[in-house]
């Protein structure tokens, strides 16, 4: 028996990139993997099937309310309602220095566009399973942040705001949900090697990133996956309102 038998994970922006390796990662430990998506369905369906009979695909938009309970309803249907909900889905977003809006072309619009889904994913899921949760005294949320808010090398304003926003929130919900029984943590990557929203940065980004870190290597998404299992497991039962940096410690705090 692996550590999350019986469990039902929940993991949003499942179908490709970080959060499909969060949801192999889960897999390998015996969970039951609900792999949300939002428009790469044939990318989650594969994964699905890869994945075996212990894991299936769900459609839904985070940022629509009725969408996220009807996908938890389905999940529930399934595979029962999930323990662990794993926040990491991204509004489309790519990871290009060159390419990105300055402060004198950044609209708000912008800004929202990224919280609608960082924040308001996490709020609209968190109040969906938030029953579920109440009904066992238990539960596991894990929302995916960046290490940008500490160390903003290149100043990506939206994504960064709203990750940071997503870090507020991760913090007031473990304590509003903390007498339930449910922790609440953040794992905040670096930039990772590779992901759909890092394809578009030069190597030569990578490169350097690798000559600051300690470990002398920039993080793959298999090895944030793991910090994302012990936030989720028994072992951080007494751990909530944290935010982990996983990022070969390029940064701190």
């Amino acid at each position: 028996m692996t550590v999350f038998t019986d469990q039902t994970v929940l993991v949003t922006g499942a179908g490709r990139g970080l959060g499909a390796a969060i949801a192999r990662a889960f897999a390998r430990e015996g969970a039951k993997v609900a792999i949300n998506y939002r428009k790469s369905e044939q990318a989650a369906q594969a994964l699905a099937a890869e994945l075996g009979a212990n894991a299936a695909a769900f459609q839904a938009d985070v940022t629509d309310p009725g969408a996220v309970a009807g996908m938890v309803a389905a999940i529930t249907d399934r595979f029962g309602a999930p323990d662990v909900l794993v926040h990491n889905a991204l509004a489309d977003f790519q990871f290009n220095g060159d390419a990105r809006k300055g402060l004198d072309t950044m609209e708000w619009a912008d800004i929202a566009h990224q919280a609608e889904t960082a924040v308001g994913g996490a709020l609209n899921l968190i109040r969906a399973l938030r029953p579920h949760f109440a009904e066992r005294g238990a539960g596991r949320v894990v929302t995916i942040g960046t290490n940008l808010v500490q160390n903003p090398v290149v100043p990506y304003h939206d994504y960064t705001a709203a990750k940071a926003a997503l870090l507020a929130l991760t913090r007031t919900a473990a304590r509003d949900l903390g007498p339930l029984g449910v922790t609440v943590n953040m794992v905040s990557g670096g930039l990772l090697r590779v992901t759909d929203a890092s394809a578009a940065t030069p190597d030569a980004v990578f490169d350097l990133i690798a000559q600051q870190t300690p470990l002398g290597q920039v993080t793959t998404p298999e090895e944030l996956a793991d910090a994302v299992l012990f936030f989720a497991s028994p072992w951080a039962r007494a751990v909530t309102g944290q935010n982990l940096i996983v990022d070969g410690g390029l940064v701190s705090g």
